[in-house]
């Protein structure tokens, strides 16, 4: 079994790849050197964003390795395990952009870092740019760049912070613009939800499996959870668990009418371990409690 080395620092990234470290805590390193052409695989305890320039190699994280064309990027945070693998016979070349969570903590960016939530999308989700987006993405690791290189003083946190957050931005941006190019797609896996939900609430899976998840429907569609749900909400303007929420009141109320069925089995049903959860669901959505509902009805 491969090894997987533990790398909690950006110093301890460059040291162990011979890469300059220019500050602590931030660093941006070039895979087109031979000193770095090495293979990994490393769960890391710091930020990155890769922008992938050639074929020549592959950029993998979590349980996904995908062969990008050139100009994508990818990005993973903390607690992830990441990888790079040169292939024979092609000249790789990707930079990376380093930071750990303590650099910008205290920080606007700090405060923001959860927003940006392609930091787990799996590798299969890479940005791919265009022209106009690679000379944005490259122009602010430029500028980051430079900024490393000047002596650290009282200014360095501050500016590159802001730079880093600049690019998050871009790329939320650039993202955005993915989800609209591949609408189609999107319709398809929005198609497949809908009738897995169905399928779900159909079934005697809530019986063993309990109340539908985001995690499920985003595996069973073969997409990372954050990367499926900000399809959904793109295309839906709802979030995938909200989507799911409001499916299950709608089988709720339909299984209401049956007076033969009870307030515990409509609750099973719908995979509610408890029927007081169901009971404060339904209220939460419906304004009435479905005993109410019933009565009404």
């Amino acid at each position: 079994m491969e090894e997987i080395m533990k790398v909690d620092t950006v110093e301890q990234y460059n040291e162990l790849f011979g890469f300059q470290t220019r500050h602590p805590q931030v660093s941006m390193v070039d895979f087109d050197k031979p000193e770095s052409q090495g293979n990994y695989r490393m769960t890391v305890g710091f930020y990155g964003i890769f922008l992938k320039e050639t074929k020549g190699c592959i950029i993998n994280y979590g349980k996904s390795s995908y062969d990008f064309d050139d100009q994508t990027v990818v990005s993973f945070a903390p607690g992830q395990t990441v990888g790079y693998t040169r292939i024979e016979g092609m000249l790789p070349k990707s930079v990376g952009l380093l930071f750990h969570p303590d650099f910008i903590r205290g920080t606007s960016l700090g405060q923001k870092i959860k927003r940006y939530t392609f930091f787990s999308y799996e590798a299969n989700e890479a940005l791919h740019l265009s022209a106009d987006e690679r000379m944005v993405v490259h122009n602010c690791l430029a500028i980051i760049r430079t900024e490393l290189q000047h002596a650290i003083d009282k200014h360095t946190k501050g500016l590159i912070c802001t730079n880093i957050e600049l690019l998050l931005d871009y790329c939320m941006r650039f993202y955005e613009r993915q989800f609209v190019t591949r609408q189609d797609m999107n319709l398809d896996v929005l198609g497949r939800f809908e009738k897995l939900i169905d399928e779900y609430l159909d079934s005697d899976i809530t019986l063993k499996d309990g109340v539908p998840s985001v995690q499920y429907f985003a595996d069973k569609v073969c997409l990372s959870p954050n990367y499926f749900g900000d399809l959904v909400k793109k295309e839906t303007g709802k979030s995938a668990k909200e989507y799911i929420q409001l499916k299950m009141l709608n089988v709720a109320k339909e299984e209401l009418l049956h007076p033969e069925k009870s307030i515990t089995e409509v609750a099973a049903k719908l995979g509610f371990q408890y029927p007081q959860h169901f009971v404060r669901f339904f209220k939460r959505y419906e304004g009435l409690t479905p005993s109410q509902f019933r009565n009404i009805g």
